[in-house]
């Protein structure tokens, strides 16, 4: 199926699948909750949703898990990567913001799940900083992601 030109495409690390969103995404959100957490092995998930007729996998095709009795979520079965979010009954999907291949197209602007969220997460701080490759022990890394 071709929907056109594709507003903003994403994919797995692996290459194995690939998807293209037709419109815009809408909800831009933080997820805080415990199954996103545990789903992204991080504290939140970071999505956007876009209505299904606007979405197509385009290269290869994710397996689900069915995550609690409404939702389901997508990801690469050859290499993990978390893709997508989507309740049963809803006209919309939601896509995993970083696996767009230009994740800055996309900012966040509510967080969900609150009950959930760790209180050691304070993302205005004023912490250490260093770029991945100024690290001596990654500056020789030759990545095997696959590229956008």
């Amino acid at each position: 199926m071709n929907l056109g030109t594709a507003r903003l495409a994403g994919g797995c690390q692996c290459g194995a699948v690939r998807y293209a969103l037709y419109e815009s995404p809408v909800y831009p959100h933080f997820c805080h909750c415990r199954m996103c957490q545990r789903a992204v092995g991080g504290p939140f998930a970071a999505l956007t949703a876009v209505p299904r007729p606007a979405f197509e996998w385009t290269r290869g095709s994710p397996a689900f898990f069915a995550s609690s009795t409404v939702a389901r979520r997508g990801f690469c079965s050859r290499c993990g990567t978390p893709l997508s979010f989507e309740y049963l009954d809803s006209t919309h999907i939601n896509i995993t913001i970083c696996s767009l291949d230009t994740p800055a197209a996309v900012t966040p602007a509510q967080h969900f799940g609150i009950e959930s969220r760790q209180p050691w997460l304070q993302l205005a701080d004023d912490w250490p900083r260093e770029a991945t490759l100024d690290s001596a022990r990654l500056a020789p890394m030759k990545s095997h992601q696959h590229p956008e």
